[in-house]
């Protein structure tokens, strides 16, 4: 199969629900992760990375930072004149009201640009899961089974999202059965909501649930179909994470102070790409403190950091302690004051001599722009 053939779908805003604190401004695709890049940097590099050059995002709400991260797609190289990038905007005579209620009406409102679109296959994918994965293996993995679809996933602990696929295969990777909303406290296979079909099949299975009144894509097209279609899973074994939750968004990110973490996440032959913005390198004033963190360009330490991650920009005063922290960008922490197991959104200020404390199981959230 031809990476040239296949067409990139990214929901950017599917599951804004699981993590309400970050995405009441923001889409899931653009909330920050890392230290520099956005979740839906991990999706798109995914594509370019395997030879795809034709993506649609497709948005619903709150997508104006999205935009500006994205702009013409060039840090992804797909502002092209032919092919490239393609935003999905939610208007469309799918849904009156112009929001669409779930992915089947969001994929079917879209079958306009899918007949456009030449290419023979499909894959799309949501923005809540991180992980680096060579989308070749997978495409090939789909071309060599003869499977109508093919679905990335990760045996381990199933992430707390309702309509979460768990499946059971045979030795040939076959679905043989799928089931939702499991609660187990044992390692199942789950999906990673990575799918790959061919277009003609996903515009066929698109009209039959508009037609039927069906709403749910995993229920009602994936769920109902494992015995009459041949859907076949690819197991990802390397660093793949779910986000569903700002717990889970706050484990997520501090799994990356671990070196073999992100040698896993960021691997050099698959680059994870982000927009660029230039900026000063990090100044670590005299008698500061930096252990076992991540501090993009920009930030300005003079007092202490340990195990946290610091965004483009951050200042942490003199005398001031940031401890198991995210600081997003923009922000100021002020002279003696003390943070530790803290979300800081982005351009939140800390005023002199304030104590802000959360908990490695509860961590505290100060939403954008606010100031203590």
């Amino acid at each position: 199969m031809r990476s040239n053939n296949v067409l990139g779908i990214v929901f950017s805003y599917d599951y804004d629900y699981v993590l309400p604190e970050l995405t009441n401004l923001r889409t899931m695709g653009s909330v920050p992760f890392g230290g520099r890049y956005r979740l839906i940097d991990f999706a798109l590099s995914n594509f370019v990375n395997c030879g795809i050059s034709k993506v649609g995002v497709i948005t619903k709400s709150n997508y104006q930072s999205l935009m500006d991260h994205i702009g013409t797609g060039k840090p992804w190289d797909l502002s092209r004149k032919r092919e490239g990038m393609y935003l999905l905007p939610p208007f469309s005579n799918a849904s009156a009201a112009g929001m669409y209620a779930h992915r089947i009406q969001a994929l079917y409102g879209r079958l306009g640009f899918l007949n456009r679109s030449n290419e023979e296959y499909v894959v799309f994918c949501d923005c809540n899961v991180v992980c680096n994965i060579d989308f070749r293996e997978l495409l090939s993995a789909h071309d060599k089974s003869g499977a109508d679809i093919t679905i990335a996933y990760r045996k381990g602990m199933a992430p707390k999202i309702d309509d979460t696929l768990v499946f059971d295969l045979n030795a040939e990777n076959r679905i043989l059965k799928a089931a939702l909303k499991v609660n187990s406290q044992d390692a199942v296979n789950y999906s990673l909501n990575i799918y790959v079909m061919r277009k003609s099949l996903l515009e066929r299975l698109l009209t039959e649930a508009v037609g039927m009144n069906n709403t749910d894509f995993e229920r009602d097209i994936i769920q109902k179909n494992t015995s009459l279609l041949k859907i076949y899973g690819y197991r990802v074994d390397g660093f793949a994470r779910t986000i569903d939750s700002l717990m889970s968004y706050f484990n997520i990110n501090m799994e990356l102070l671990k070196r073999e973490n992100r040698a896993a996440l960021f691997d050099p032959e698959r680059p994870v790409y982000t927009k660029v913005r230039d900026d000063m390198p990090a100044i670590h004033g005299l008698g500061s403190k930096v252990k076992n963190s991540l501090i993009a360009d920009g930030c300005i330490i003079n007092g202490e950091v340990e195990n946290s991650i610091l965004f483009r920009g951050v200042r942490i005063a003199k005398n001031a302690k940031v401890k198991n922290s995210i600081v997003m960008q923009g922000s100021f922490v002020s002279e003696s004051a003390s943070i530790e197991s803290v979300i800081m959104d982005k351009s939140v200020v800390i005023t002199p001599n304030k104590m802000l404390c959360g908990t490695n199981n509860y961590p505290v959230y100060v939403g954008k722009s606010i100031v203590i």
